[in-house]
């Protein structure tokens, strides 16, 4: 099992699909990093020897940001948009959509679940 920026690639998936699995990388990415590599984005991740998986680890340390590093890096902008005060981390503290959804229906991803009503006793 070949093992990525402290990611296990899944077993019996394509190279570049199993790459997705990883924090930060996408389809596009995948594509990309495979090509660099020079490794047949085909095989399936169990079938990669170690040089394959070696020069695909080089890729990904030397030109793109993953895992742990990406999360800190999206962290810390959403931490500063709440210190600015300005109105997306407005949104961000209050656990509101912060890109310009409607909110008097849907937004229940970030709201959570509905409330019931209270009603008033005759």
């Amino acid at each position: 099992m070949a093992r990525i920026a402290g990611v296990d690639l899944p077993r019996r998936k394509r190279t570049d699909i199993a790459l997705t699995y990883i924090y930060g990388i996408g389809h596009t990415l995948a594509k990309e990093i495979v090509e660099k590599a020079e490794v047949d984005a085909g095989r399936r991740s169990d079938e990669l020897t170690e040089a394959e998986v070696r020069r695909i680890r080089e890729v990904i340390d030397q030109d793109y940001q993953v895992e742990g590093e990406l999360r800190r890096e999206v962290q810390m902008n959403i931490k500063r948009l709440k210190d600015l005060g300005c109105y997306r981390g407005l949104r961000h503290r209050r656990g509101l959509p912060v890109r310009g959804q409607r909110t008097r229906t849907n937004a229940r991803t970030r709201r959570g679940p509905r409330r019931a009503m209270v009603r008033k006793k005759r």
